[in-house]
């Protein structure tokens, strides 16, 4: 057996940890380039509460605010400013486009050249050799686990592509997870994050690069998903459901960073390039087809494949209920997936615009994913092709 896993060099949990960022900081760097995300920071004093923190602790802050997923132009100009401001610190302060905009900014700013140097499958693709200016990295959503992982996934407009900055040096020097900054979430953005989160902790289970330690993660994420998610949408305020999720969210994120992703991840990059939809939609409205795609598969390959039995163990999970039987405790698994997506409130794809028209070029870019790599079976184009159907 041989496995490996990185994360943050520190992960804290903990209810108004908020009000430490100053203290945090104060070791790494004196002026900090603060990556901040939406309006929905200021409620509960979140942006107020760190800037007040920092200025305790004789932090300076230079301040850019993120709207919507991060492009490359986006970065690259947050890398010049902060490099003009002399920063020697990044803090992250938001949903995953935030963090992603944060370590990005962080490993640009002690590497030389711009985004498309180092971006993936669409850039040069060349490694980031020195390490990144120190990252602070705060989520206020419970769902993309960015605080723990080593990607920075970014939108190259002319292209129509989302593709990753990835390297080791990304990993934040300081993962803060507090999840009273998440009380102020709205019901659907609770729903799709939240949703990120459990295909965030399926897919790395049931991945061809699942290991022992996120194993262990995974199920116990997608339990605590299985009975916060829908409390966390119906209350806000429920401080136990949301505890859960952003448990779950962290969860998903070092197994997503350790032991890989599948095809739902390898569908949603095109998908979310070629249609206004938010990322932990496009992953919701596919997790229960791909999951039966997937199912099929290995079911043609022979019908108590280690890839089925762990499909159970997905189930088993997620309904808190032991079964004997295979073949009926995976299909409910996947049943029990739609039904959640639905319960919730997620949309359809076609509400985003999506269209029959669309599907053939997703799918057919989807198979050049980086995710595509570790789901548990190779799906053709065409299978493809069906799950994103199925999710119109």
């Amino acid at each position: 057996m041989k496995f490996e896993l990185c994360t943050a060099a520190r992960i804290l949990f903990e209810r108004d940890g908020i009000d430490r960022v100053g203290e945090l900081a104060a070791g790494l760097g004196r002026r900090a380039a603060l990556l901040r995300g939406g309006d929905h920071l200021d409620h509960f004093g979140a942006a107020h509460r760190l800037e007040a923190s920092c200025a305790e602790h004789g932090i300076a802050l230079v301040p850019e605010r993120i709207s919507g997923e991060p492009t490359v132009k986006q970065v690259d100009a947050a890398v010049a400013r902060a490099r003009a401001a002399g920063c020697d610190l990044v803090i992250g302060l938001g949903g995953g486009s935030a963090l992603d905009a944060a370590k990005a900014v962080a490993g640009l700013l002690t590497n030389p050249g711009c985004a498309l140097d180092y971006l993936e499958v669409v850039g040069s693709g060349k490694p980031i050799t020195q390490p990144a200016a120190p990252v602070i990295a705060i989520p206020t959503t419970a769902g993309t686990g960015t605080e723990v992982t080593r990607n920075a996934v970014l939108t190259c407009v002319e292209q129509g592509v989302k593709a990753s900055l990835r390297s080791p040096h990304l990993l934040p020097r300081v993962a803060l997870v507090d999840p009273a900054l998440t009380h102020s979430v709205p019901p659907g953005v609770t729903a799709s994050t939240g949703l990120d989160a459990l295909t965030q902790l399926i897919e790395p289970y049931v991945s061809a690069r699942a290991q022992p330690l996120t194993d262990a993660l995974a199920l116990a994420g997608i339990r605590a998903v299985a009975r916060s998610l829908r409390r966390a949408v119906l209350d806000g305020t429920d401080a136990g459901a949301r505890d859960d999720m952003a448990l779950a969210s962290l969860m998903g994120g070092l197994c997503l960073a350790n032991a890989g992703l599948g095809a739902v991840h390898g569908l949603a990059a095109p998908l979310g390039a070629t249609i206004p939809v938010p990322h932990g939609v496009a992953c919701a409205a596919l997790l229960p087809h791909v999951m039966a795609a997937n199912v099929a598969a290995l079911r043609a390959r022979g019908p108590d494949s280690r890839g089925l039995r762990r499909f159970a163990d997905v189930s088993v999970a997620l309904r808190d209920r032991p079964s004997t039987h295979l073949a009926s405790a995976i299909d409910a698994g996947v049943a029990h997936v739609a039904e959640l997506v639905r319960s919730v409130g997620i949309e359809s794809l076609g509400k985003f615009g999506f269209r029959e028209e669309h599907i053939s070029e997703v799918a057919r870019r989807a198979q050049r994913a980086s995710s595509m790599k570790a789901n548990p079976v190779s799906l053709s184009e065409d299978v493809l092709a069906d799950c994103l159907r199925r999710a119109l």
